[in-house]
């Protein structure tokens, strides 16, 4: 009896070691067919990744060429630019080098054109001071006697027919050299009765020639002339003598004349 028991429960031992020896060997070859599987899918996702990584690595080198196509590209377009500043540079520096020339053109020409204004002024001036003439007589109209007075006084011609120059002042009865030179004058005065008739040629104060008559009736003229050297703003008159009587009318009988004969 303890024989069979022994024998049944080897049996059973050894048919529980045979089943779990046969599931092991099951396990054991589904995970090696798993790890094949899963190496397989390793290979083919690496073999992708390398084509992946080849491909990007073609269009890296691509782009790579193209940003240093671009880069040159741009280069060159900032050469040409700066070429191009450059030039616009010599440029502007070439056109105000321009505008400075014609600035100084123009002011050269502004100061011939102002020259020649100048020297047109004084040209007419000269010509208008060696235009020196003038002559007047005592009264404008009308008649009227002028003295006799006890010392001598300024006759102040005031009918004035001629003054080229403008040197004679009809107020004042004075002539102003307005340029130096030789000037000739000449003075006559009227009278009548029994007073005496006189004029003095003054210049500067000085006394230079008389025009004098006396007689006892009837009318009387005294004239004189004279040459004088006149400095510019020489002045030169005519004085009634002391004691002295003249007489104007329509006739223009007083008169005194001058004129510039030649300049120095």
């Amino acid at each position: 009896m303890e024989i069979m028991v022994f024998f049944s429960l080897l049996l059973l031992v050894c048919s529980v070691s045979t089943n779990q020896t046969e599931a092991d060997n099951e396990i054991l070859d589904q995970q090696i067919s798993n790890q094949q599987a899963f190496s397989q899918d390793i290979h083919a996702v690496l073999r992708e990744l390398t084509a992946s990584v080849a491909v990007q690595k073609v269009e890296i080198r691509t782009l790579k060429q193209e940003n240093q196509d671009q880069e040159a590209k741009l280069e060159r377009q900032k050469t040409e630019t700066d070429q191009l500043k450059l030039q616009s540079k010599e440029q502007e520096a070439k056109l105000e080098s321009q505008k400075t020339e014609i600035d100084q053109l123009k002011l050269e020409s502004e100061e011939q054109v102002a020259k020649l204004e100048t020297e047109i002024d004084k040209l007419k001036q000269e010509l208008q001071v060696k235009q020196v003439a003038f002559s007047a007589s005592l009264v404008e109209q009308g008649s009227r006697e002028t003295g006799p007075f006890n010392t001598q006084i300024t006759l102040i011609f005031k009918r004035v027919v001629t003054n080229i120059g403008n040197a004679y002042n009809k107020h004042t009865g004075i002539f102003t050299a307005p340029v130096r030179g030789v000037y000739h004058f000449d003075w006559s005065v009227h009278g009548y009765g029994n007073i005496p008739v006189g004029g003095v040629l003054f210049r500067n104060g000085e006394h230079i020639f008389v025009a004098y008559e006396s007689q006892t009736s009837g009318s009387v003229t005294a004239s004189n002339g004279a040459s004088l050297l006149l400095e510019v703003g020489d002045q030169v008159s005519v004085r009634l003598w002391e004691g002295a009587r003249i007489y104007d009318n329509h006739n223009h009988l007083t008169t005194f004349s001058g004129h510039l004969i030649f300049t120095l």
